[in-house]
């Protein structure tokens, strides 16, 4: 028997406008075809969440940078997950909410401010995207469990 993997979120992070760094909240609704309600990114396609664990952002902070949790437009920051691994279609249990693994990476777009500082970042490799499948409330320090 595998034992089941758990995290905890860190960090809950929106922001109201596309192009600007993400600012963690106590807090958040996520809901179904939208993803965190107020976030600037949160729409009815395959990309609702992105979440980075806490281990990336500590790689790219061991190159020098003063990072804080949302400066990769995370909306999730967890800890004690390896969410590059997990497969697209893996089901994720965090708070009351149910989320869908449904990317893993992405292109970094030309204005990245982080790849132009070091000449790496981490969001295209080890950045994960979900959508909600069971909405609900999410707080800082709730579980992140991997269901399947």
């Amino acid at each position: 028997m595998t034992k089941q993997q758990v995290g905890t979120i860190l960090s809950l992070n929106t922001s109201m406008s596309k192009g600007v760094n993400k600012k963690p909240v106590e807090a958040t609704e996520i809901a179904i075809d939208h993803g965190m309600m107020g976030d600037a990114h949160a729409a009815n396609w395959h990309r609702q969440i992105s979440l980075l664990a806490e281990e990336s952002i500590e790689k790219m902070r061991a190159k020098g940078l003063k990072l804080n949790h949302g400066d990769f437009a995370e909306n999730i920051t967890t800890q004690g997950l390896d969410l590059p691994a997990l497969p697209v279609g893996t089901q994720l249990q965090a708070g009351e909410a149910t989320l869908e693994v449904t990317q893993i990476g992405k292109k970094c777009h030309k204005g990245c401010e982080i790849f132009k500082k070091v000449g790496d970042c981490i969001m295209p490799r080890e950045g994960i995207f979900a959508k909600v499948i069971t909405p609900g409330i999410l707080h800082r320090g709730d579980t992140i469990t991997v269901l399947s």
